[in-house]
């Protein structure tokens, strides 16, 4: 059963991925992976306060944890996107659009994955 709401929850985390990076990047334009961008910038702060939760058990039950971090975020988060974008640009020499996406998805991530934690301890 534990795996079926595992499933359950990586299919809400896909479909929230998809609803999400389509609206950034209808918003923000096609010359940047801004979806992408959008989607682990997200990511990276909830999966932070949803860990920040349940670093205090009584906030966040530990097998709630399981269905949010494993199954909603492993399918909503996915840096293998990231580094396949990351990778067409360095082939078709797009040097500095590549560098903008490495620096703003880890720099902007880490930096998210710590308010996260902040705002969950504040909370």
């Amino acid at each position: 059963m534990k795996l079926a709401w595992i499933a359950l929850a990586g299919a809400v985390g896909t479909i929230s991925r998809y609803l999400l990076s389509g609206l950034a990047q209808r918003i923000l334009g096609e010359g940047f992976p801004w979806g992408t961008l959008a989607v682990n910038l997200c990511g990276c702060l909830l999966f932070g306060f949803v860990w920040g939760l349940s670093e205090r058990q009584y906030l966040l039950d530990p097998g709630l944890r399981v269905y949010i971090l494993t199954g909603f975020m492993g399918a909503f988060t996915t840096f293998s996107t990231f580094a396949f974008e990351t990778n067409e640009m360095l082939q078709d020499a797009e040097w500095s659009i590549a560098l903008a996406n490495l620096a703003a998805n880890n720099i902007f991530g880490v930096a998210l994955i710590l308010l996260g934690l902040s705002v969950a301890r504040w909370v």
